[in-house]
């Protein structure tokens, strides 16, 4: 059967990016000042796959958000816009500029006070926390060969209908016939998600590749 989906050019990919909702002063500062960075500013989250977390965060009326992997911040904005007013954002960020960085780009959105940015390895940091039921909406963002293990402390902490967001799935398309340590450990990863009953899940081929999962 004929693939219906669309091959993005980069004009269409920028099309697209352009009517992401929301794009304002302090978003576009972090664009332009993440974009300076060079080859590195692939990491951040695009414009569209971020405000499509935020609809995400609204739509399940989450209060307590969890970002793994927070880099300039621009998710970790968006996340905490969805966010009502007395909701938090938990971002685990192992580099300590990076951190920094999104902690003044958080400040400048106006949302620090929704905000905390712990610094360090995160798979220590979430295996120190409570093992029960504490996040409503999680997103998953973070160095790709530990995404099994995130996986497994991310998801008993997932509140019932909690939502999980893991970005990268697709590596490329590289997750078929795996190359790297990489691409291995999100291709098992993927097939873990895909078996596991603890949650309702589905791959999306947005950007490269986002899975959301919802815990039972």
């Amino acid at each position: 059967m004929e693939s219906k989906d669309i091959e993005h050019s980069e004009r269409l990919h920028t099309y697209v990016e352009e009517r992401a909702f929301g794009r304002d002063e302090a978003l576009l500062r972090v664009e332009d000042a993440t974009s300076a960075l060079g080859g590195i500013a692939i990491m951040q989250t695009g414009a569209s796959q971020a405000a499509f977390l935020e609809l995400l965060v609204k739509l399940s009326e989450a209060k307590r958000a969890l970002e793994v992997g927070t880099f300039t911040g621009y998710g970790a904005i968006r996340i905490a816009r969805g966010l009502p007013e007395d909701g938090t954002l938990l971002c685990l960020e192992l580099d300590e500029e990076w951190a920094a960085t999104a902690r003044a780009n958080v400040e400048g959105a106006g949302l620090a006070d929704k905000v905390e940015i712990r610094v360090g390895p995160a798979l220590a940091a979430l295996q120190a926390m409570p093992t029960e039921p504490t996040f409503d909406f999680a997103y998953l963002d973070a160095d790709k060969e530990s995404y099994p293990e995130y996986y497994e402390e991310i998801v008993p902490r997932l509140e019932r209908g909690g939502l999980l967001g893991i970005d990268n799935v697709l590596k490329g398309g590289r997750v078929i016939d795996p190359d790297d340590d990489s691409a291995a450990a999100v291709a098992r990863l993927n097939d873990r998600v895909a078996d596991d009953v603890r949650v309702e899940s589905v791959l999306l081929p947005l950007a490269d590749g986002l899975t959301l999962a919802r815990r039972k």
